[in-house]
Parts: C-alpha cells; sequence; structure tokens
C-alpha cells in the first residue's frame, strides 16, 4: 500500500507534467501565448491589492516581460526557460488548480508558490534580463 507521502509525491508530478505539457504548447502557438498574456493582464488587475497574491504580481510582470522580449526577438530564451515562464503564468490564471482559488486565504498560496518558485529557479536569467532591459530599452 502506498503511503500518503508517495501518493502526493506522485500527484505532485503528474500535476508537474500536465502544467508543463501545456506549457509547451502554448509557448509554441502565437495566439495560445497572447491570450495567456492577456489573462495574466487581466488576473494581476483584478487581483492587484488582494494581500495574498501581492508577493506574486512582481514576478509576473517580470515574466510577462521577458516573454513579450522573446516574441518581439530583442532577447531570446531558451525553450526551458520560456516553458517555465509560461508554466507560471499559466498556473497563476487557472481558477482550478492544487488549492482551488474561490478558498479563503489559502486559495492563492499555491499560485504564489509556484510563481515564486519559478523566479527563483530563473533568478540568474532574470536578473540577467533586468541588466539587458536596462540598457536596451531607455
Amino acid at each position: 500500500m502506498a503511503s500518503f507521502k508517495d501518493k502526493s509525491t506522485s500527484f505532485y508530478q503528474k500535476a508537474k507534467t500536465l502544467y508543463m505539457e501545456k506549457a509547451q504548447i502554448i509557448a509554441g502557438e502565437e495566439s495560445k501565448l497572447k491570450d495567456l498574456l492577456q489573462r495574466a493582464t487581466t488576473r494581476v488587475k483584478d487581483f492587484s491589492n488582494n494581500p495574498n497574491v501581492k508577493a506574486a504580481i512582481e514576478p509576473i510582470m517580470v515574466f510577462k516581460r521577458m516573454i513579450y522580449a522573446h516574441k518581439n526577438g530583442t532577447h531570446k530564451l531558451s525553450t526551458k526557460t520560456l516553458g517555465l515562464l509560461v508554466l507560471g503564468l499559466l498556473y497563476f490564471v487557472m481558477p482550478i488548480d492544487i488549492i482551488p482559488d474561490f478558498l479563503p486565504f489559502i486559495g492563492f498560496a499555491d499560485d504564489v508558490s509556484v510563481v515564486i518558485a519559478i523566479f527563483n529557479v530563473l533568478k540568474n536569467e532574470i536578473e540577467d534580463f533586468e541588466a539587458w532591459e536596462k540598457t536596451h530599452l531607455k
């Protein structure tokens, strides 16, 4: 019989695989990527005053700027980086995820956690991008 830890790890891996597959599809299709960026913009506006979401807003804005720069060809990203950025935005905009967003106080905890985790994984690339932004977008 599988333990709770084994079951939760298996569930996490399945969710991660599912979201990453969706992220790769979205990253490869211009219209889907554009739709995701618009949905992220709307969701940030809708929840910008929510104290549970504020920690994720700046990373989301950086993710969006990086994706736009990649899309317009001014700052290319690796496939992995683009996939992770899309994954973060996708998880943020999906209303049904590991902890449903309608639950008070904790509904956005997983969204914020995923965004911040991706931000930390890509920290060096984000710092490089922000340095590039300062010199190229004056």
